[in-house]
C-alpha cells in the first residue's frame, strides 16, 4: 500500500526552481530518507506534504488524499517534526503535550490516556514533570515527536531531525524511531544531510537542485557506486585525473583538491599511479563506497557544497 506519493511535483521562488517534476512513492511502513545539501528542496517538498505551500504543478497525495483538495484528512495523517522547535521552554513535558492536544481538540480523560501513552512510546514517563528547557537536545526532539503522536498519526515526517544533537543524543533519538516503527507500523519520512543517518533509511533518496536523482535501499546504491573507489591528494587534479580517463577508462570526481574515482580493482588502479604519476600524488587510499561516494558521482559535488 502507498502511503505517499507525488507525480510531477513542482514548486519555484520567482525564476528558482525549487522543486523540478519529483515523482516519488513511498511504501506503508516504510522509513524513508530524503537526503540532499541545504537549498535541494527538502524542506519546501515537507511544506507541501504537510499542506503548508502549494506546489505550482503536479500532485501529491499522502494515504490517497491530495495535499490541496483534501489537506483536512492530509493534516489527520501526519505528525510534522520541522527543523524549528515547537515546544514551550517554560513548560514541562507534560503540559506542553496537554497544551499540545488541546489545540487538536482532544480533552479529558481522551487527552490524558494519549498524553500517558506518547510518554510511555518515547520512553519520557520519568521526565514528564520536568521543564523543557532543563532536557537534553535528544530529550526535547523525543517530547517533539511525543506530541506528534497524540493524533494517532499513520505518517512521520522530520525534517532534519538530528540537528544540534550530539552523537549520543542521535543515537538514543534513532532508537526511539526505530521503537515506533515496530510499535505502530508507522511510516517515516525524513531529511537530511547526514551521510550515516540515511543508512538507516529502507530507502534513500537523493535530492539536488529539486530533482531526485536516484532512489533505493542504501545497500543497492552502495553496490552500485562500484566494489572499490579509490581516493587520490593532489595538487595536480586535472593530470591526475586525465591519466584515470584516458588509461584506464574510468570517470574520476575532482572535488577540494582530491579525486575520487569508482574501480573494478581499486589496488590496481593505486598501484600504478603510484608508480606512473608519484610527484604529482599526495595520498592515496582505497575502500568501499560510501553513500558520500554515491552522492559524489551522482552529483559531481560533495554534498557539503
Amino acid at each position: 500500500m502507498i502511503a505517499l506519493r507525488t507525480s510531477g511535483l513542482s514548486k519555484s521562488y520567482g525564476s528558482q526552481t525549487v522543486l523540478d517534476a519529483l515523482n516519488l512513492e513511498i511504501v506503508k511502513g516504510e522509513v524513508f530518507a530524503l537526503l540532499g545539501p541545504n537549498g535541494s528542496g527538502k524542506s519546501t517538498f515537507f511544506r507541501i506534504l504537510s499542506t503548508l505551500l502549494t506546489p505550482d504543478a503536479g500532485s501529491a497525495e499522502v494515504g490517497g488524499f491530495d495535499v490541496v483538495r483534501q489537506s483536512s484528512a492530509v493534516r489527520g495523517m501526519l505528525g510534522v517534526v520541522f527543523q524549528s522547535p515547537s515546544l514551550d521552554r517554560k513548560l514541562t513535558v507534560r503540559e506542553n503535550l496537554l497544551y499540545g492536544g488541546a489545540l487538536y481538540g482532544l480533552h479529558g480523560t481522551d487527552l490524558s490516556g494519549r498524553v500517558s501513552s506518547a510518554l510511555a512510546a518515547l520512553r519520557l514517563e520519568e521526565k514528564s514533570d520536568a521543564v523543557v528547557e532543563t532536557l537534553s537536545g535528544g530529550q526535547q526532539r523525543r517530547t517533539e515527536i511525543a506530541k506528534c503522536l497524540l493524533t494517532k498519526p499513520e505518517i512521520l515526517l522530520l525534517d532534519e531531525p538530528s540537528t544540534g544533537l550530539d552523537p549520543a543524543a542521535r543515537m538514543d533519538f534513532w532508537g526511539a524511531i526505530a521503537q515506533l516503527r515496530i510499535e505502530f507500523a508507522m511510516t517515516v519520512v525524513f531529511t537530511t544531510h547526514l551521510m550515516d543517518e540515511s543508512a538507516k533509511a529502507d530507502r534513500v533518496g537523493i535530492l539536488n537542485a529539486g530533482r531526485l536523482l536516484t532512489c533505493a535501499p542504501p545497500a543497492e546504491l552502495l553496490a552500485a557506486a562500484g566494489p572499490d573507489v579509490v581516493r587520490v591528494v593532489t595538487d595536480q587534479a586535472e593530470t591526475v585525473a586525465g591519466f584515470l580517463r584516458d588509461d584506464f577508462r574510468l570517470n574520476p570526481h575532482v572535488a577540494d583538491g582530491e579525486i575520487r574515482v569508482s574501480a573494478p580493482d581499486g589496488h590496481a588502479v593505486a598501484s600504478c599511479l603510484q608508480a606512473v604519476l608519484s610527484n604529482a600524488i599526495t595520498a592515496t587510499t582505497v575502500a568501499r563506497p560510501t553513500l558520500e561516494d554515491v552522492f559524489l558521482f551522482q552529483t559531481g559535488c560533495r554534498l557539503n557544497e
